[in-house]
């Protein structure tokens, strides 16, 4: 039997896989076992720019090759953005890689195709939860042929090297942050932000792990408090220093395991 036709996607990150995992990984799981389905895109290899996430050069900010785009039902507005999953094939004796998994990074969105139903097309439609794997992610747990594949996934721990990095972009007195490298839970869910003229204040979220603020920086080190989704937070005085300038990325501290 042919394998289902593959869907469309934009804004996807064309990756290579990273490293297969035994499934023992249970030591730093965040959740339980969860039923979803995962389809695969041909990727090429020496594209790396990432998408919904806003990270860009992906192996320029820690996540390597293995990464995944999450349907809406995961992905969560981009809350889940740097997250990581470990993802097995299951409940097909015929395609799956037995006692192989794969730990992945969420760096991008599967948007919904409306156009068909949830459980005909539209893999990523709401409730569905759905995974779509670049296929040299895909062929570490299962084979090509197996098309939409059965899974289980849960969250796990991020095992990142080096700190988070903070990449600094905007123009005066508009600042914006793109946090990445994140280990622990992985996504940030909060982030204050502190020059030497001001007190603690509050980023908002401009989309995936992009963060900003109406405020003018310039010629004070920045620090900044961080707080995952498991609550966990981090207090990094002067990560960005003195002489920060737009367009560069700094590297702070990091989470403990």
């Amino acid at each position: 039997m042919a394998p289902p036709l593959l869907l469309v996607l934009f804004l996807l990150p064309a990756l290579a896989a990273g490293h297969q995992h035994p499934s023992s990984y249970g030591s730093s799981a965040l959740s339980e076992w969860r039923h979803a389905k995962a389809s695969y895109y041909a990727a090429d290899p020496e594209d790396a720019i990432g998408g919904a996430c806003g990270f860009g050069d992906l192996g320029k900010h820690g996540y390597g090759m293995a990464t995944v785009g999450l349907s809406t039902a995961l992905f969560d507005r981009g809350a889940s953005c740097g997250g990581c999953y470990e993802v097995k094939c299951v409940e097909d004796l015929k395609y799956c890689l037995p006692g192989t998994s794969i730990i992945v990074t969420a760096t991008n969105f599967c948007p919904p195709n409306y156009g068909f139903p949830a459980d005909a097309g539209g893999v990523c439609n709401p409730p569905n939860h759905h995974f779509l794997l670049p296929i040299q992610a895909f062929e570490k747990i299962a084979l090509w042929k197996a098309g939409v594949m059965p899974i289980q996934y849960r969250r796990v721990k991020c095992l990142r090297d080096g700190g988070v990095r903070f990449s600094v972009s905007g123009r005066s007195f508009f600042f914006t942050v793109l946090i990445s490298n994140v280990g622990g839970a992985g996504d940030v869910s909060s982030v204050k932000i502190k020059g030497t003229d001001s007190g603690w204040l509050s980023m908002g979220r401009n989309w995936g792990q992009i963060w900003h603020i109406n405020l003018d920086l310039r010629g004070q080190p920045v620090s900044f408090e961080l707080t995952s989704s498991d609550g966990t937070a981090l207090t990094d005085f002067t990560a960005v220093p003195k002489n920060w300038e737009f367009g560069k990325t700094y590297t702070g501290k990091q989470f403990l395991l």
